[in-house]
């Protein structure tokens, strides 16, 4: 049996390790930059989740409190845009989140715990006035993202690989 659970700050640990995993699975984290991005990740995430600006959810085995998976939320404030209505201004949205650190340990997987989380993500996102979700779908993640009514964007990117120390290449 699956439970889920709000994340706390001290859950940074393994929300940091899920975060290296994810990426290293999509192949944009090269091993050597495995322990940094864990580190850092575990120094930030709890200050943001102390400050409300990161919202997460972790999925344990029932008994054993292994948190098998998780996902978070990053809110974010943005500038009036075309959307959905919004604190009754029709096609205004002005609160939006972007999922994060999506990620399900091997062994829990095509259990529904993912889709079960991302229920949540949603459920919260309605109760808490965030009138836009986004995120940056796995190609093993986007047919659950498409049955939950995510749509494909527009979105384009600039990183800047020298300041970067190439770890966008692996």
């Amino acid at each position: 049996m699956i439970v889920i659970r709000m994340a706390r700050s001290d859950d940074a640990e393994r929300i940091a390790h899920h975060r290296a995993q994810m990426f290293r699975e999509m192949g944009v984290l090269p091993d050597r930059l495995a322990d940094p991005l864990r580190a850092a990740t575990r120094e930030q995430l709890p200050g943001l989740i102390d400050a409300g600006a990161y919202v997460g959810w972790l999925a344990e085995e029932e008994g054993s409190h292994d948190v098998v998976a998780g996902v978070g939320l990053y809110l974010r404030a943005i500038l009036p845009r075309p959307g959905v209505v919004r604190s009754g201004v029709p096609g205004v949205i002005d609160r939006e989140a972007i999922v994060l650190n999506a990620y399900t340990e091997p062994a829990f997987r095509r259990r529904r715990i993912a889709r079960t989380l991302m229920q949540e993500v949603l459920a919260w996102s309605r109760a808490n006035g965030v009138t836009r979700v986004v995120l940056h779908a796995s190609a093993q993640g986007r047919p659950l993202y498409e049955q939950l009514g995510f749509e494909p964007g527009n979105e384009m990117r600039l990183v800047d690989h020298e300041a970067s120390d190439d770890a966008q290449r692996p």
